[in-house]
């Protein structure tokens, strides 16, 4: 599948309420990431992270799609009627991120990971 949802955020009032709720109603696992603030949960099918809102009034959900060329993606978006909420910019893993709405306002998020170097021969 190209461009498969690789990662979603819970961004709540009260993560480690979330977090609590989650682990006892569905028996998710989940750490706190010291560094970032976001709760790592490794479920079996897609990965995700909860957090504690800083600028948003209200809660959401946001859905990560990987991409290749975050850049071409972005301005694909506009193109096609979308608007870049955050454009993409880089995280110290050296992955980026971007988010955007798509033309009827629905906030979705895309990654594009960090190049790895070649294992040495």
């Amino acid at each position: 599948m190209a461009n498969p949802i690789c990662w979603w955020e819970l961004a709540s009032h009260n993560a480690d309420k979330s977090v609590e709720f989650l682990r006892t109603v569905f028996g998710w696992e989940a750490q706190l990431d010291q560094a970032t603030s976001i709760y790592d949960v490794p479920t079996e099918g897609l990965p995700g992270g909860v957090f504690t809102l800083r600028k948003a009034k209200l809660p959401f959900l946001t859905l990560y799609i990987e991409v290749d060329d975050i850049d071409a993606k972005a301005r694909q978006v506009e193109q096609q009627g979308g608007f870049i909420v955050i454009p993409p910019f880089a995280l110290a893993s050296g992955s980026r991120i971007c988010l955007f709405n798509e033309p009827s306002g629905v906030t979705f998020a895309m990654l594009q990971r960090a190049k790895k170097d070649p294992e040495p021969a």
